[in-house]
């Protein structure tokens, strides 16, 4: 998922997922559900249900609203009771995007992401594509770290894994960042550096702010698209 607990691995698989596809003959069952939690609290990426984030900005030259919201639903994945979210993407007042995504926590913190069912719409509201869309466990794809319990700067990780079709990874460049948008502004945010080989030559920047969670995305390289968090409200 480019736009915008759970697993306690062993050391070995966790640098295995986070960094590269896993060795022959590992799998989705070395993920152990009792090691999850229930809620997602992580301080960087909070997901409290009934939580609606909208965020305003433009994509493919168009103006663009993005409501992700937290939903009270769940899904179970390889035994692991997950949050449900909705996200979807205004284009020019249009829903261009809708997606439901799957995430996750560990005893430590650490969030994970367990795949995501998406779908582009033309301009009538007919779906034009479902490219993007994974679970783990499914196909060969695999869970990925979307943010550790306790970011280090300089520490890499992959997010998603469905070879060929989600490859998100991402590198913490700041703890220290400065950024201000309409919900927030701090000089004390976490900076990351998101790119995929399925699109070379592009990469993205992400802030997030402890508490809030993800205000401020933008296309550093080979685009221009951005989001802001404009407000924050809880059902």
């Amino acid at each position: 998922m480019r736009r915008l607990g759970s697993v306690l691995l062993t050391a070995a698989l966790t640098t295995a997922i986070a960094l590269g596809p896993l060795g022959a003959g590992a799998s989705a069952a070395g993920i152990d559900p009792a090691t999850f939690v229930r809620h997602v609290d992580n301080p960087y990426f909070p997901l409290k249900p009934g939580t609606t984030f909208r965020y305003r900005g433009a994509k493919d030259g168009k103006p663009a609203l993005d409501v992700f919201t937290v939903t009270r639903g769940t899904k179970r994945i390889l035994g692991v009771t997950t949050t449900v979210i909705r996200d979807r993407l205004y284009l020019d007042g249009k829903l261009a995007e809708s997606t439901v995504d799957w995430y996750a926590q560990d005893r430590r913190g650490t969030v994970w992401y367990l795949g995501e069912a998406t779908k582009t719409l033309d301009a009538r509201g007919r779906v034009k594509s479902r490219e993007g869309s994974w679970q783990a466990g499914v196909d060969g794809a695999r869970a990925g770290i979307f943010m550790p319990a306790h970011p280090k700067v300089g520490e890499v990780h992959r997010q998603e894994f469905y070879k060929g079709h989600a490859e998100d990874h991402y590198k913490v460049l700041s703890l220290s960042a400065s950024v201000s948008v309409p919900f927030v502004s701090t000089a004390n945010a976490l900076r990351t550096k998101e790119w995929t080989p399925l699109e070379p030559g592009v990469i993205d920047a992400k802030y997030y702010v402890r508490g809030v969670g993800l205000v401020y995305e933008a296309a550093v390289k080979g685009g221009t698209e951005h989001l802001e968090l404009v407000s924050r409200t809880q059902g």
